[in-house]
């Protein structure tokens, strides 16, 4: 067991979890305010550890590299691997083409600001793919490499970020506190502990170690939960809730929580701390999930470990979603929507369903065992519902503007061709998604059509 794949792992773990989105988590739980959103990160953050170990005790039962599909046929027959099939599929094509949406137009403003010259509409979604597309090719051994670096500049990014806030922290905003809205807070939350899907690629990198591996869990897993508890600190501690810079006009119109912070504080530090951290964001979550998307195809279509059989799989990995983005948006849009009830299916019920098939550890055959995957099942059943109830919009009296007491805010949004990448797309990923629910849940989406939210959707993160 090498030193540098156990470091290596943590960093893969806390990287897939860290998404873009991270910058509008506060956004949705500024509603419930500090302490209560201290207790949902904590109980989330818990259920997807218990459920990352069932994931890893399932992983290490079936004999060979299994990935998912392998898994879920093995533990759950025929049901369990068509299941998985659509809802990974669905998620992970989906995560991918929003990753290259909203990378494209970083990719084209650095390339005119060091070289004078515009990328094309239709070339710069390749930009993301063709520059470290060849590290998914390499594997995790490759992935893990290029993640360190970038790693490192994420952490840069974060602590010049959040360097020029704590002095400003006022104790009494953190003092709000209305359990009311608790529900919608769950699938927003639930979704920015999604790594998962990197542990069978770990696996096998760390030789199936499990001592380690569950290590790496926990580490890498705590580093997010830190991250976001530090970030809701300072954000619920200088935003107001309410006002013209505030929080809540910030769901309202579906943007992050660096616009308001900007025009509070202006400080053009946060809006270039925000700007890197995206982009670092992005391609470590990108990487993340095209590693594991390629090695779930590869376990899926038994696809040969040789580099015609890896480049097939690259290739399986990124034309699907490479369509989407050039053709129809919509789809993979329509798909992230619900991306609180994917999770919860492939990542909370899955596993522990998984689990309860297996006959060592002894512990799942036990009553504790029984009752705490029981427990698991439920929850996973309650995130769906809740996150169904909120694209129907059974939630929006709960953090309507009247219960708030707010003057509606008219919003005008121009309707850009989907080629135009002056608004990108938000990264809707494991750990970015919560920037998507923030704006799916906010008063103009739920009013719109299902045109004018594709529209609405693309000016998350528009002020970074």
């Amino acid at each position: 067991m090498k030193i540098n794949h156990y470091i290596g792992g943590i960093l893969l773990v806390a990287g897939t979890t860290i998404g873009a989105g991270m910058l509008a988590l506060p956004v949705m739980t500024s509603f419930v305010g500090f302490v209560p959103s201290i207790c949902i990160f904590l109980l989330c953050w818990l259920v997807m550890l218990v459920t990352a170990f069932f994931f890893l005790d399932v992983n290490l039962a079936v004999e060979g590299e299994p990935n998912l599909i392998s898994m879920a046929n093995k533990m759950l027959g025929g049901w369990g691997k068509g299941l998985s099939w659509v809802v990974y599929l669905l998620l992970l094509y989906s995560l991918t083409a929003a990753y290259i949406s909203a990378s494209a137009p970083l990719f084209v403003s650095a390339i005119k600001v060091t070289t004078g010259y515009t990328l094309p509409p239709w070339l710069a979604p390749f930009s993301l793919p063709i520059i470290f597309g060849f590290f998914i090719y390499l594997g995790t051994l490759g992935v893990d490499l290029i993640n360190r670096l970038l790693m490192v500049g994420l952490s840069v990014s974060y602590l010049i970020l959040v360097g020029f806030l704590p002095e400003h922290v006022d104790g009494n905003l953190l003092a709000h506190i209305d359990w009311n809205p608790i529900l919608i807070t769950f699938p927003v939350v639930i979704t920015s502990f999604g790594y998962h899907i990197i542990i069978p690629s770990l696996t096998t990198y760390m030789n199936h170690d499990k001592k380690h591996l569950r290590l790496t869990l926990i580490l890498g897993s705590l580093l997010p939960l830190i991250i976001y508890l530090l970030w809701e600190v300072l954000i619920l501690g200088i935003v107001p809730i309410q006002g013209e810079y505030s929080l809540t006009r910030a769901w309202q119109t579906g943007a992050s929580a660096t616009q308001p912070l900007t025009q509070i504080l202006k400080n053009k530090w946060i809006v270039i701390g925000a700007s890197f951290f995206s982009f670092f964001a992005i391609v470590t979550s990108f990487l993340g999930v095209t590693l594991s998307l390629s090695d779930f195809l590869m376990d899926g279509f038994k696809i040969k470990k040789t580099w015609e059989g890896r480049l097939l799989a690259c290739l399986l990995t990124f034309i699907p979603p490479l369509i989407f983005v050039l053709t129809y948006q919509r789809g993979f849009i329509i798909a992230l929507e619900y991306a609180g009830a994917f999770v919860a299916i492939l990542l909370i019920f899955l596993p522990a369903m998984m689990a309860w098939k297996l006959k060592t550890p002894k512990f799942y055959g036990t009553l504790g065992g029984r009752i705490l995957l029981c427990f698991i099942m439920l929850f996973a059943f309650f995130v769906i519902v809740v996150d169904l109830f909120q694209q129907w919009g059974t939630f929006k009296p709960l953090i309507g503007t009247r219960s708030w007491g707010l003057i509606p805010y008219e919003t005008s949004y121009s309707t850009p061709s989907f080629k135009s990448y002056s608004s990108p797309i938000a990264p809707a990923a494991m750990g970015s998604s919560s920037a998507l629910k923030s704006v799916a849940l906010s008063p103009d989406f739920i009013g719109n059509t299902p045109p004018e939210r594709v529209h609405l959707l693309r000016n998350i993160f528009h002020e970074i």
